[in-house]
């Protein structure tokens, strides 16, 4: 089953050996973005392996530089299944300090289908492209941590608000200089590409579908 085709390739439902796992195709890239494609593709296996045994992340299965494949976490995306349980986000809490003392910033917290809840309640965190995998805990590490706290506050206060303390609405308040730099130069320049040239629109983060 095909979950996404865009220029960096396509990701599938498929089966090895009888086994439902996630499949994404390097080589289906474009010509231009192929470069582009593998080393993100390079960076989610790094990211994957130094992850592992951690619950609530899929397993790395296989990484070929053409094909990447990681286990089938059964569940729905966020801005699907809409959760409203206060478990939910204490436990998403729990899971990001889990890959921060492993010294990976997922630095894609943002984009609401890289979240899932899984079919027992629980949150599992998808989509390690544009992680954080050198493992130095500098203060771009600690920034770059935070904005993923900060993005999962976003989430809760969407889905869940009531249940935000008084600590986590000042750190909702408070973004890290970074972000509003990013904010206030290339998040525009960014969201044209990503709507223009990949498909993605607001938060859905699908892609488009290419014939």
């Amino acid at each position: 089953m095909l979950l996404k085709s865009d220029e960096l390739g396509r990701i599938a439902v498929t089966e090895r050996h009888g086994v439902r796992v996630i499949c994404r195709d390097v080589d289906a890239a474009c010509w231009w973005a192929r470069a582009f494609a593998r080393h993100a593709a390079a960076r989610e296996a790094r990211a994957l392996r130094k992850l592992d045994g951690v619950d609530g992340v899929p397993v790395l299965l296989g990484w070929n530089g053409r094909e990447l494949l990681r286990s089938y976490i059964a569940g729905a995306p966020m801005q699907q299944a809409r959760p409203c349980d206060r478990a939910y986000y204490r436990d998403a809490l729990r899971l990001l300090a889990r890959l921060h003392r492993r010294g990976i910033v997922h630095n894609d917290t943002a984009k609401e289908p890289n979240w899932l809840v899984c079919v027992d309640g629980r949150p599992a965190l998808v989509d390690f492209q544009l992680a954080w995998t050198r493992g130095k805990r500098g203060a771009l590490f600690r920034a770059l941590a935070r904005e993923d706290l900060r993005h999962l506050l976003k989430h809760k206060r969407t889905y869940c608000a009531q249940a935000l303390t008084a600590r986590q609405r000042v750190i909702l308040q408070t973004p890290a200089p970074h972000a509003l730099l990013w904010r206030a130069t290339g998040k525009r320049l960014y969201k044209l590409i990503a709507r223009r040239v990949f498909g993605y629109w607001d938060n859905e983060g699908q892609g488009r579908v290419r014939d």
